[in-house]
């Protein structure tokens, strides 16, 4: 058991609570059993598995699932774990694996969703969990959003995040454009428009444009959109929360697509 936090393997993974560490080892940090039992779901590698006695005790069936499918199991002290985890009160486990390559592109068809430099990480968690649960095709990420693998994000997915097809965008302009060029109608979401989000037709290939926390989407962007679009807001109520956004245009599509 390892009960040292001086000890090397205990100090590499958590560095892992760094964006820097995550990408200098090419690794991210899984944790809590739903997180880790939608991992090996979909047979995502694992490279470490460390978990208390206790929880080995109470979870031997997935005990030994993570046997055959990680290469390194350590149990470790309770303090060893709380240090291991970002989280305050993890449950008994923490796991790596290696960062995934997000895809280089995503088709043209169907419903996507596109995110301009989103920042809070329980945002594109949340966002990532409504995605999929919408059925939407897949999600773009502008490069300077949140790391698709930040741990809040992966924990916010509640498991999504290993089923949606997820891309990054270093030019969201030219992805419009694509989208557009092979069909697809591109809608952002404006304060000012006169278009209510449920008067639209999203019965056709759509591409949802969302923007930041703060600044919304770019002028750029709202200037290419084929049809911009508002959520009504009581007065005194200047926006709703980007997840919050997305879920409502999400469903909505949903429910049209019926």
């Amino acid at each position: 058991m390892l009960t040292s936090l001086q000890n090397s393997f205990v100090k590499q993974i958590r560095k892992l609570h760094s964006a820097k560490e995550r990408k200098e080892q090419n690794l991210f940090l899984l944790e809590g059993t739903h997180l880790i039992e939608s991992a090996c779901a979909v047979n995502y590698p694992l490279v470490s598995v460390c978990c208390t006695e206790q929880w080995q005790a109470n979870h031997q069936n997935l005990w030994e699932n993570l046997v055959v499918k990680s290469d390194r199991l350590e149990i470790v002290s309770a303090e060893v774990l709380k240090a291991l985890a970002t989280t305050v009160n993890p449950d008994g486990i923490v796991a790596t694996a290696k960062r995934k390559n997000p895809q280089e592109t995503l088709p043209c068809t169907g419903l996507l969703l596109a995110l301009e430099t989103v920042q809070d990480p329980g945002n594109l968690g949340t966002i990532i969990r409504t995605c999929a649960a919408a059925g939407a095709t897949g999600l773009w990420v502008t490069s300077n959003s949140v790391d698709l693998d930040h741990p809040k994000v992966l924990r916010a997915s509640a498991g999504q995040w290993f089923r949606l097809p997820m891309a990054i965008s270093n030019d969201l302009s030219a992805l419009c454009q694509e989208c557009q060029n092979l069909g697809m109608q591109v809608v952002a979401t404006a304060s000012a428009a006169k278009l209510t989000y449920w008067e639209l037709d999203l019965q056709r290939p759509t591409l949802i444009l969302l923007g930041n926390e703060g600044a919304g989407l770019s002028s750029q962007l709202l200037a290419i959109a084929d049809k911009q679009v508002s959520i009504p807001l009581n007065a005194g109520v200047e926006s709703v929360n980007v997840a919050i956004a997305a879920a409502l245009l999400l469903y909505e599509a949903h429910r049209q697509q019926r």
